[in-house]
């Protein structure tokens, strides 16, 4: 499957009807012929979601959730992106043309979609939140064994002292992104409201993790700058965490609407 909101050309997605069929497109215009950027794991999927506005007079109310089978003719995968990290996930282009479904391919309810995706962004966002807060740990872990037996000037290059201010600040900074993690997770699992915990988590976690591993390949030096050692991925793969599933600004707007309406 493949979950994205990344839309290569102006507008939203709309359906057209002929008859009984629905016929996908993504554009705003008539023609039912578009493209959708930035899907994540469309080169594996064998099924795609889309959502696709029934009736524009109901705005947000008419978006639908359609599950259209990787088979079918109208539906066709385009360029694979060259990117910095996450290179083991492909991330396509995503083609329909004259995509035909039927009522049968209607996933969940009619004019659901938007609460639908919605929620999986609001948890989805504690899913990254994991990510990077893996991935801190994971540039951590794979520095720390290294200079402590890296000698220099006849002792350990982890007993300097500025060197041991990066890694206590990024060790703190991990335990305090892990705890985020968790009480939004606590929250999610329990029934209980956590859109600001979710985004609070993701936020945080994402420029902690760019930061350890940024602090991590400089504590390596040279030898974090090569293929040898795993931090040099753990630093490419770090940026995506303050993009996908809503940008850090995102998590920024998010979070200080509960703010505000908590002191109103």
């Amino acid at each position: 499957f493949f979950f994205s909101g990344s839309v290569s050309i102006a507008g939203a997605e709309v359906f057209q009807q002929s008859n009984s069929p629905f016929v996908l497109c993504f554009s705003s215009v008539s023609n039912v012929v578009g493209s959708k950027a930035w899907i994540t794991n469309s080169g594996e999927a064998g099924f795609f979601i889309v959502f696709a506005n029934i009736d524009h007079s109901l705005g947000y109310k008419g978006i639908t959730a359609f599950l259209v089978d990787g088979s079918n003719p109208g539906i066709r995968v385009g360029k694979r992106e060259d990117k910095l990290g996450i290179r083991s996930s492909s991330t396509c282009e995503v083609i329909l043309d004259n995509c035909v479904v039927s009522e049968e391919d209607v996933l969940g309810e009619v004019g659901k979609g938007y609460k639908y995706a919605i929620e999986v962004l609001n948890e989805g966002r504690i899913g990254i939140a994991a990510q990077m807060l893996g991935l801190a740990q994971g540039a951590l872990d794979a520095t720390m064994p290294y200079i402590i037996q890296r000698q220099q000037f006849g002792k350990s290059i982890a007993s300097f002292q500025g060197v041991q201010f990066d890694y206590a600040q990024i060790a703190t900074e991990i335990q305090a992104a892990r705890l985020l993690v968790y009480n939004a997770t606590r929250l999610q699992e329990a029934g209980l409201p956590f859109v600001k915990e979710a985004a609070m988590a993701k936020l945080f976690t994402s420029n902690i993790a760019a930061n350890a591993a940024s602090k991590c390949v400089e504590m390596l030096g040279g030898v974090g700058f090569t293929k040898e050692f795993p931090v040099e991925k753990f630093y490419r793969d770090s940026k995506i965490g303050q993009i996908y599933e809503g940008t850090s600004n995102i998590q920024l707007q998010t979070i200080a609407g509960f703010v505000k309406k908590d002191y109103e």
